[in-house]
């Protein structure tokens, strides 16, 4: 058996593990980059150590910590009145302001993962208060960041139509942005019917204020203060609170227009927010989603060193020797999503398009169809708990169950991963476009 096919059945097994017995399936991603990278692949522990996301670990630490101390000093609460009330009490438009927020910030320029990190805590927050699913709230700011992710001033725009240039292929930037746009619209219009949205039509802020703002879903910490403090002191901006919104708009202004991290932003202004107030911020660190980053970080691990050992490269090979174009165009949009519901979609989009050029350029399938059915395929699965948006928004969810959360976000990205290549295949691909 070749070391490229042991490490991927080594993923199923961890998959199977992780989700039939009470172990966190990134404990199990450590030991299993240790095991192959070690016995396979023939790293040393700094080859293993090098995959670990360092970058996403600061993410993760940084935007629930910051947020953690918001939700300390009610600042949370603050924002969601004053978004419930922008939107005049209409709670079935809360997901749908998150999904175009995010998709104009990612449309704009602000990479996926900043613009979701910024956007899926006040998202949350909302769902947790007003009584909407979590993972109706949750996936639709993942699809709006996807939904504008592909402007042609966008990263991945900005990507995808930069290696065409350089590769001589034809390419059309809106035709991409268009797919992008429409596919994860549609994919939102459909989760809002399947989990309830429309039902929410009927509830509007009065009638939840009535219910004490708990939108019926019963004791939860948020839920329990929104029944307890008066609504006046809810929207009273003392000076902890104001702090955290200037922060807040500080982190907006230094990701998207100066381009800094947003985790060590993150972290450094809630590092001043604990030192000015630091009785808002003592139990903060205990909130930090650590399940979640062990989680996150152990199996992207194991998928850098899966990628160090050339099981990518190994796979896009093999598909691209397919001697029938159909048939090879669809794999490689299953490659495109499964490969990026694990990993950064930027850095599969600029490693899988390079890798399909030479069947690009047989002139068998349309370039400019394959090319946004492959771009979408591995952008669209972002709402994998594995994935870095997705992670994001596990992070940020609000008094609910995280590890049923997880499941739910694992089996929403696992239907995804299996449908939508297919049916961009079919819709973008074998039309010949």
């Amino acid at each position: 058996m070749s070391a490229e096919l042991l490490s991927i059945l080594v993923l199923a097994v961890l998959f199977v593990v992780g989700t039939t017995r009470s172990v966190n399936m990134g404990a199990l991603a450590f030991a299993a980059a240790f095991g192959v990278g070690t016995l396979a692949a023939g790293l040393d522990a700094d080859g293993i150590f090098a995959g670990f996301p360092g970058d996403l670990f600061v993410v993760l630490v940084g935007v629930t910590y910051f947020f953690a101390i918001a939700r300390a000093n009610g600042t949370t609460d603050w924002l969601v009145h004053a978004g419930i009330r922008l939107v005049r009490g209409r709670i079935a438009l809360i997901p749908w302001v998150m999904f175009t927020v995010t998709g104009v910030l990612t449309a704009i320029g602000a990479v996926s993962p900043a613009a979701v990190a910024i956007v899926a805590p006040l998202a949350m927050g909302f769902a947790a208060r007003y009584g909407i699913k979590p993972l109706l709230m949750g996936a639709l700011v993942v699809h709006g960041a996807q939904a504008g992710g592909f402007s042609p001033i966008s990263i991945y725009g900005s990507t995808v139509n930069g290696i065409l240039e350089r590769e001589g292929l034809p390419g059309s930037p809106i035709a991409l942005f268009l797919a992008s746009l429409f596919a994860n619209l549609a994919i939102a219009a459909l989760l809002f019917v399947a989990l309830g949205g429309l039902r929410l039509r009927g509830r509007d802020l009065g009638d939840e204020e009535g219910d004490g703002g708990s939108g019926g879903t019963g004791g939860t910490a948020t839920g329990t203060r929104a029944r307890t403090t008066p609504d006046a002191d809810l929207l009273r901006l003392t000076p902890a609170r104001i702090a955290t919104l200037v922060g807040l708009v500080a982190l907006v202004v230094a990701v998207l227009v100066f381009d800094l991290d947003a985790g060590l932003t993150a972290i450094t202004l809630a590092v001043l927010l604990a030192v000015v107030w630091p009785e808002d911020s003592k139990a903060a660190v205990a909130h930090i989603t650590w399940p979640t980053v062990l989680l996150i970080c152990g199996m992207l691990t194991y998928v850098a060193v899966l990628q160090e050992m050339g099981t990518i490269d190994w796979a896009g090979e093999h598909v691209g020797s397919i001697g029938i174009p159909l048939l090879a165009a669809v794999l490689f949009c299953y490659i495109g999503a499964v490969v990026s519901a694990f990993a950064s979609s930027v850095g599969i989009i600029g490693a899988l398009i390079p890798l399909a050029v030479p069947f690009l350029e047989q002139g068998e399938i349309g370039v400019v169809g394959m090319v946004a059915a492959l771009s979408v395929s591995a952008t669209v699965v972002d709402v994998s708990p594995f994935s870095t948006n997705g992670a994001l928004v596990l992070a940020a969810a609000e008094d609910t169950d995280r590890e049923r959360f997880f499941r739910q976000l694992m089996l929403y990205g696992g239907a995804v991963t299996l449908l939508a290549p297919l049916v961009l295949w079919l819709a973008l691909v074998v039309p010949g476009l």
